[in-house]
């Protein structure tokens, strides 16, 4: 947050309002002061510095000292909810004289699960962004489960139904999880030809939330069935969790669009293809506010666009084998 010069008084500076009001924002969504300071890209006592000298200016305390963890004081939750509210109003300011020119100007930030953040929503963000070169989009992306509770995003990409329904959300692409296997682990092990015959199978379990990972879905909308596997290999991480496969060394339940191109190069064979499995379609999840900004809606229109067709597009180098 640069410092704005005072007219007339060379040299001297000082805080907006509406700078502070950001700063705050910064603060309040994220998980540490020490995460707040990298958001910021300062250190961390010229943040601890900040955030004293607004409480001062204030005379109240917005953040509990001392807890492992960022704490918001009753005052504090009360300034941090108005703060988005004020905020959105100056975007909306924004997004009005944006009409006028044509062009899309702000900032935009944008989730996603690092997966599928790497191998498609970076490259897709990178032609929007290079068609609206006024525009600042950054990309955020975590191994861990996306938390669109937190709200610290303009838009989160989200594989399945989001848990938080107070989310608005528009379906980008349809996607399911399918059971696949190496082509060497179904030689030596016997290819599957019921769900009950996973048990029996090393099935390795991609450790995505804190549900129950091991408890594999399948059905349609008609009824689900549950079955619980059982394995020797476990990871947080699906690029270690298709590797394992691609090895041979077991049975793995993924996204369509993750291992797509695998089954496509037969890398990769579906398990049970005859078994339905329960949709993981990729949302699009904005805040459930009155007000769109357009750059907004403008992205979510282009990834809704730009995201099936390149999901269903070999990779490039890709050698898709003709079908039996």
């Amino acid at each position: 947050m640069e410092s704005v010069r005072r007219s007339g008084q060379p040299g001297g500076s000082y805080r907006s309002s509406l700078d502070d009001l950001q700063f705050f924002q910064v603060v309040a969504s994220s998980e540490t002061l020490t995460a707040a300071s990298r958001e910021l890209g300062c250190s961390l006592p010229v943040v601890s510095k900040r955030l004293s000298a607004l409480e001062r200016r204030l005379d109240v305390r917005l953040v509990q000292r001392g807890a492992r963890r960022l704490v918001l004081t009753s005052e504090g939750e009360q300034y941090a909810a108005r703060v988005q509210s004020i905020l959105d109003q100056v975007r909306e300011l924004e997004d009005s004289i944006t009409d006028r020119s044509g062009g899309l100007r702000g900032s935009l930030l944008v989730e996603a699960t690092i997966g599928l953040g790497r191998t498609h929503i970076a490259p897709l963000l990178g032609e929007f962004a290079e068609a609206h070169p006024d525009l600042h989009v950054r990309l955020q992306t975590s191994a861990l489960p996306l938390r669109p509770h937190r709200r610290e995003f303009d838009v989160a990409v989200h594989v399945g139904a989001p848990p938080d329904s107070s989310l608005r959300m528009r379906r980008l692409a349809e996607n399911r999880r399918v059971p696949c296997a190496a082509p060497s682990y179904l030689a030596e092990h016997g290819t599957p030809s019921s769900i009950e015959d996973l048990a029996r199978h090393n099935c390795i379990v991609l450790r995505e939330n804190e549900s129950d990972f091991a408890l594999w879905r399948f059905g349609d909308t008609e009824g689900t069935r549950h079955l619980r596997v059982h394995g020797s290999l476990s990871s947080n991480d699906g690029e270690v969790v298709t590797g394992w496969a691609l090895e041979g060394r077991g049975i793995i339940m993924r996204s369509q669009w993750h291992v797509g191109p695998h089954l496509d190069r037969g890398e990769l064979v579906r398990v049970l293809p005859d078994v339905p499995t329960p949709p993981a379609d990729i949302y699009a999840l904005i805040a459930d506010d009155t007000h769109i900004p357009q750059r907004v809606s403008r992205l979510i229109d282009f990834l809704a666009a730009r995201l099936p067709r390149r999901l269903r597009q070999p990779a490039e180098g890709d050698r898709v084998l003709p079908a039996e």
